[in-house]
């Protein structure tokens, strides 16, 4: 009887654990990114996993891997599409190798303003770019707020001319080496990990992005030039595994879409600060910001969108739909 009642007592205890198992089922998501702690993309994601967590009652946990631990950006997408990651913050220029749409927000002087950016990606236009890599095994989340990207060297850049023979680093992305080419300089695709060592030996001369970028990645201290032409606003993009999405119930999709936008809202308030507290960071440093007469570049671009015109009317279409947000 004691015997029959400790076996009893066996199963049922294990039954109870088995249950308490499967109500405490946690699923991991791995995020990875390529900025440090102290990047305001950082802090806006941070504030979305908090969100996931709560919201799901611990259930989805999302958990960040900063500076590059997992590879560059290409990296980290393609370990995505492997199955090693689940969610990776890139960026438009980068995601254009894996979804054409992607290459309108890499074109220069599209956009008029920031409102305008903000307006297609909140409208048709950017949720379709959002899902238009279904194919490719992922789908974007939200947009995060990247600012204007610029000339830097360690020479004034106030001209097209000034870029004459000069190796200037871009992104990995058609539209990115383009432009440059437009403008009279040579591009040179590089990690963006790669580029400090790169600007210091002079492997490259220059190289674009935003202001914070700049500042965090500490390029302020081999390029003390930091022209404003502002030739393109290119967002971050969070995406996510299509096969990780498929594994949460709707519900926990819900709430990470809902997450993920307010992550993006908050981006832009964090931008703003980040902005201004790094320029101001970098002028302390020595690095002179000129504002320049960004109508010789314009000009210098627009054979990209006749070429756009004549041989792809697909993203002729798109830029035209842009051109037409009001």
């Amino acid at each position: 009887m004691n015997a029959s009642k400790t076996l009893l007592g066996t199963v049922i205890g294990t039954l109870l654990l088995l249950g308490s198992s499967q109500a405490m089922a946690v699923t991991t998501l791995k995020l990875s990114h390529n900025h440090n702690r102290d990047h305001a993309v950082h802090k806006a994601m941070s504030e979305m996993a908090k969100e996931v967590r709560e919201k799901t009652s611990g259930e989805v946990v999302i958990r960040i891997y900063p500076d590059a631990q997992l590879g560059s950006q290409r990296e980290s997408m393609e370990l995505m599409q492997n199955g090693a990651l689940d969610m990776v913050k890139s960026n438009a220029a980068e995601l254009e190798s894996f979804g054409a749409a992607y290459s309108v927000f890499n074109l220069p002087y599209l956009f008029r303003d920031k409102e305008h950016l903000f307006k297609v990606e909140e409208g048709d236009i950017g949720r379709e770019i959002l899902n238009s890599t279904k194919v490719s095994g992922f789908v974007g989340l939200t947009y995060y707020d990247a600012g204007a990207r610029s000339l830097y060297a360690k020479k004034p850049i106030s001209s097209p001319s000034d870029l004459k023979g000069m190796k200037i680093r871009v992104q990995p992305s058609p539209s990115a080496i383009a432009m440059v080419k437009a403008l009279g300089g040579n591009p040179t695709p590089l990690a963006y990990g790669e580029l400090y060592t790169a600007l210091q030996q002079g492997v490259v001369d220059a190289a674009e992005n935003n202001i914070p970028s700049f500042s965090l990645s500490r390029h302020s201290e081999v390029a003390k030039f930091f022209s404003l032409d502002e030739h393109t606003m290119v967002p971050d993009v969070l995406v996510v595994s299509t096969k990780t999405l498929d594994k949460l119930t709707p519900d926990q999709q819900q709430v990470l879409y809902t997450a993920a936008t307010n992550s993006s809202e908050l981006m832009k308030k964090l931008w703003a600060q980040s902005e201004a507290q790094e320029r101001a960071s970098a002028e302390k440093a020595g690095v002179t910001f000129s504002n320049v007469d960004k109508t010789p570049f314009v000009d210098a671009v627009q054979p990209m969108y006749v070429d756009i015109k004549q041989n792809n009317p697909q993203l002729d279409a798109m830029v035209e739909r842009i051109k037409g947000v009001k």
